[in-house]
């Protein structure tokens, strides 16, 4: 369920603001554009919003701005600490994509930018199911996330990574959970939706899943 990471994103906490600013070189690529990403989820959504993997309140921000109600989930307490540094007015929840507590009101839309690659794909496919359960005909799940249009194209990815030196990034890629978007829409339409993508950049694709009715 993405537990496993954790205590990697405890220690990333404090730095993180710097690596999506392109401060580490190895990931400049991966969050190039960043500030446009957030917009780009941001301006799909209204009403009330849950946010998965709020890291720290970047996206969270702009939702306030369009949105009615944000709730937050966050696995890690690095992250939500920091959060709460940023005096939002938004309840950010000890919870992950498959484990949150209860919300008291219905949900227009599910948005998370940079983490649905830390489930499985079986996890993805749970996952997709219990959005499907929470949102009424309408409702959307908008996702920024690395992923990848075809096998091919991963591999490259991957070997231009490995040949330019940037290690931890060929790490990233070989060991999580990134998926290609054949998969994304075969698990979120099997569950109700209509899927649409959107290049962001590189790395990044954006899904649009929109609940049928």
């Amino acid at each position: 369920m993405g537990r496993e990471f954790t205590a990697l994103f405890d220690e990333w906490s404090e730095s993180y603001d710097r690596t999506v600013a392109g401060e580490d070189v190895e990931y400049r690529e991966v969050f190039e554009g960043y500030d446009r990403i957030l917009e780009a989820v941001a301006e799909r959504v209204s009403g009330t919003v849950v946010e998965f993997g709020v890291g720290t309140g970047n996206l969270t921000e702009k939702l306030l701005k369009r949105s009615d109600k944000v709730y937050g989930i966050e696995p890690s307490e690095g992250m939500r600490r920091e959060v709460s540094k940023r005096g939002l007015p938004v309840e950010v929840l000890d919870g992950d994509f498959l484990e949150f507590p209860q919300l008291p009101v219905q949900v227009d839309a599910i948005v998370s930018t940079y983490a649905f690659h830390h489930l499985t794909d079986a996890e993805k496919e749970r996952a997709a199911a219990l959005y499907s359960e929470l949102l009424a005909p309408g409702g959307r799940v908008v996702f920024a996330d690395t992923s990848f249009a075809s096998a091919e194209e991963r591999q490259e990815i991957e070997q231009n990574a490995l040949d330019v030196g940037f290690l931890n990034l060929y790490r990233d890629l070989r060991t999580e959970y990134y998926t290609s978007l054949e998969v994304l829409n075969k698990l979120f339409t099997e569950h109700g939706f209509t899927v649409s993508f959107t290049r962001l950049n590189r790395y990044v694709w954006l899904l649009e899943a929109v609940k049928l009715a």
